[in-house]
């Protein structure tokens, strides 16, 4: 937003006021817009200021002429407007963290001296006019150029994490949605409606690998709605697939199995090709160990080496599908038997995975490194799991991902009955140096 300093409050009774509360549940933001004018004194233009939309949008909103459904929005609408993000089924924001201020504190912005309102770069209102008569015609090209940053994008975040990243991914799929409303060729429309789902697949990624569920299943939704529109079923049962794994971290097993399930049916509805069935299967596998049944994970996985030994270099594999190489195939078979408690199997297959692990997947190291050492554990290996886990730390305190912190976290308090061996103590300081948040709390579900 342009102005330097935070928007003020909104008034403690209308935040607390029921009609607002339930306006909020609902995202019905035609009502919330009323409310926060009549009780605020913030009119329309103001509202589009502050949540970077545009007087003309608003107005439609508040004459329940459009409703407001992406997530970017409902993100600048929830800062803009300073309600707090669990009113619109977000996380936390992070303004919300900082010291309360009491209402004598609070004074009115001062207005811009004119100093102070000039700036090296336009004001993204500017940028907006600007972006709107710009002679943009996308093309073939344009498709290609977009799907190259993705696939860079995937890259940067197997080195990085998504968190940093997610910022510019959103950015860039605002940007394709633009694209869209002046796209007169099909050809090139069905191109941008599938960079489309993959950038909203990608933002639901880095989502969840923050362990941030709520926004992760509202961008998945975005990226299948897209798939549908191009009748894209391969790339709607990745996008299932997605879903199945985040259903598995939120211990909901039986949506997890439910959600590999359906993203089977739709790639066997058009032939999915060999390598795409047999990670379907493996997500169906992690379902059912996470479920508890040794049945049906040993049969999904015996199904997803079928699958896998059927894969030919002449198949028309999907972009998206490519990373899942026989190395891949290895260990998440190792972790789906140590999801079944069968260490004894998986420490092996974890192992030399592990060891031809690329040098750049910082997280994914982080994340195996981290299984290998759970299975020595359920051994009762101890000055092998915790050599494992020491090695570990480097790798994930080069990424942000919540999720690999997690995983250590839970290994710690694994680690408590053992709290006085001096393997244990080794690991135990080494945290506390490389990832001190690792330390503190319990671990997550």
């Amino acid at each position: 937003m342009p102005e330097s300093s935070p928007p003020p409050e909104l008034p403690v009774r209308l935040l607390t006021d029921p009609e607002m509360i339930k306006a909020c549940r609902l995202r019905d933001f035609a009502l919330v817009f009323r409310m926060v004018k009549k009780h605020a004194g913030i009119y329309p233009s103001m509202i589009a200021r502050r949540c970077d939309l545009t007087p003309s949008r608003v107005g439609e909103v508040m004459a329940a002429k459009r409703k407001l459904l992406h997530m970017d929005v409902v993100e600048r609408i929830s800062d803009g407007l300073r309600i707090p993000g669990h009113m619109l089924g977000l996380s936390s924001r992070t303004w919300e963290s900082l010291p309360e201020r009491s209402a004598t504190d609070r004074e009115p912005p001062s207005r811009p001296t004119e100093s102070s309102a000039s700036s090296s770069t336009p004001t993204r209102d500017v940028d907006d006019v600007l972006a709107s008569v710009a002679c943009t015609s996308p093309s073939a090209s344009t498709v290609q150029a977009l799907r190259s940053s993705i696939e860079d994008y995937w890259r940067r975040d197997d080195e990085h994490g998504g968190e940093a990243l997610r910022p510019a991914v959103i950015g860039q799929l605002r940007y394709v949605e633009n694209l869209l409303t002046q796209s007169r060729g099909d050809g090139v429309r069905h191109g941008l409606l599938g960079v489309a789902a993959e950038l909203a697949r990608l933002t639901g990624w880095t989502h969840f690998d923050s362990r941030q569920f709520s926004q992760a299943r509202l961008y998945f939704g975005q990226a299948l709605r897209f798939a549908k529109d191009i009748d894209d079923r391969q790339f709607m049962a990745n996008v299932l697939a997605c879903m199945s794994l985040q259903a598995t971290y939120q211990d909901r097993p039986t949506d997890a199995l439910a959600l590999a399930t359906a993203a089977q049916d739709h790639a066997r509805s058009i032939s999915g090709t060999p390598r795409v069935l047999s990670m379907l299967s493996m997500r169906e596998a992690f379902a059912h160990a996470t479920l508890g049944s040794r049945s049906g994970a040993h049969a999904a996985i015996s199904e997803a080496h079928r699958q896998f030994e059927r894969i030919l270099d002449s198949d028309s594999d999907p972009s998206w599908v490519t990373y899942f190489n026989e190395y891949k195939l290895t260990v998440d078979t190792g972790i789906a038997h140590a999801r079944l408690g069968e260490a004894e199997i998986a420490e092996p297959l974890i192992a030399q995975a592990l060891h031809r692990e690329s040098s750049t997947n910082q997280r994914g190291r982080a994340f195996h490194a981290f299984w290998l050492a759970r299975t020595q554990l359920q051994q009762g290996k101890l000055e092998q799991a915790c050599h494992t886990a020491v090695n570990a730390l480097t790798p994930a305190s080069a990424v942000t991902s919540k999720r690999v912190t997690g995983h250590l976290r839970e290994f710690s308090v694994q680690l408590s009955p053992h709290r006085d061996e001096p393997a244990a103590l080794a690991f135990d300081s080494q945290l506390r140096q490389v990832l001190p948040a690792c330390v503190s709390g319990s671990p997550r579900p």
